[in-house]
């Protein structure tokens, strides 16, 4: 009997991991074929506007999930967060002194000064890690990014123009503040509204990928209408966030120390990149917005990979 229960215990959590495993490489076929659709439709650019109202409805659902632990924070956070304002700038120092054009180092730093991403506590649960010290690194990244990007946004750029650091800090205190504002007042005055996350979790992915495909035809239609070698320039921006990711992931595991590897490193190297695109577009073109665009599929491959290695219930069926 006890055997029996055992094994079909142990059968359940094959199967649950399992389906988080094909979850997993089907949202990222879902994200590269959104992608790619977007790049071979360059005319669907004319629905850009859309992408800030798509961003902002994302936010609102994971504003009225994340709630800030009690005792989780560590001084580990703190690394965290000066490293990921850090890697902003100095990714776009690398690429600038390495003789890249000035879009390929700003698509390097927004993909470098990406927050963490609002899903990175849930892939760190499926990794058997601790959620809660990702939600506060998720929460102090946010933060930092919202008022170091208007002044570090700026001098990157290259513009005179007056008040473009005030214009960045209510660029986001919109983009931010709304959703965020939005979310107190329902968890306030509309309990119910707490559990819609959870319900509408592929919802929430569909606005996701519908705005990946406009960001990718916004791109196509820039690079189409500038004359600007596509290929090149895409392989180019691949490249360089593919070394950003693997920067990111490496120096969380390394500040995470011994206690927090997995968790710092998840932390510092999954992004919300829907913030800085939304940036990118709007202070920048659509080719620098390949760059936090092509690190969703980087981070995304990589969790992938990393939910494929678990083991089911921590260990193997034991008979």
């Amino acid at each position: 009997m006890k055997l029996s229960f055992e094994m079909e215990t142990g059968c359940r959590g094959a199967a649950k991991q399992v389906m988080r495993i094909n979850k997993s490489f089907f949202r990222t076929g879902g994200i590269l074929a959104a992608i790619l659709l977007g790049a071979l439709m360059p005319q669907a650019h004319v629905a850009g506007f859309l992408i800030r109202y798509l961003i902002m409805t994302m936010l609102l659902l994971v504003f009225l999930r994340v709630e800030a632990p009690q005792n989780a924070f560590r001084w580990s956070h703190v690394y965290l967060m000066i490293a990921n304002l850090a890697m902003g700038p100095a990714s776009f120092g690398v690429v600038w002194l390495c003789g890249g054009s000035r879009d390929l180092a700003l698509a390097a730093f927004f993909a470098g000064i990406t927050p963490t991403a609002t899903a990175a506590p849930v892939v760190m649960g499926f990794l058997k890690g601790r959620e809660e010290y990702v939600v506060v690194a998720f929460l102090l990244t946010t933060v930092a990014v919202a008022f170091g990007m208007p002044l570090l946004l700026p001098p990157l750029l290259g513009s005179e123009t007056p008040g473009l650091c005030g214009q960045v800090f209510l660029s986001l205190a919109l983009v931010l503040g709304g959703p965020l504002a939005g979310a107190l007042l329902l968890r306030k005055f509309y309990a119910p509204s707490r559990r819609w996350p959870s319900k509408l979790g592929d919802f929430s992915f569909g606005l996701w990928l519908a705005a990946l495909f406009l960001i990718a035809a916004n791109a196509s239609d820039f690079l189409h209408e500038s004359r600007v070698g596509a290929l090149e320039t895409l392989a180019s921006v691949c490249l360089v966030t593919l070394a950003v990711c693997a920067a990111n992931f490496l120096l969380g595991y390394w500040l995470g120390g011994k206690e927090f590897r997995r968790e710092a490193s998840q932390s510092l190297g999954q992004k919300n990149t829907t913030l800085t695109i939304y940036l990118a577009l709007l202070y920048a073109n659509p080719a620098v917005a390949l760059g936090p665009t092509c690190y969703v599929l980087w981070h995304n491959l990589w969790n992938a990979f990393q939910l494929s290695r678990v083991k089911v219930n921590d260990t193997e069926i034991r008979l």
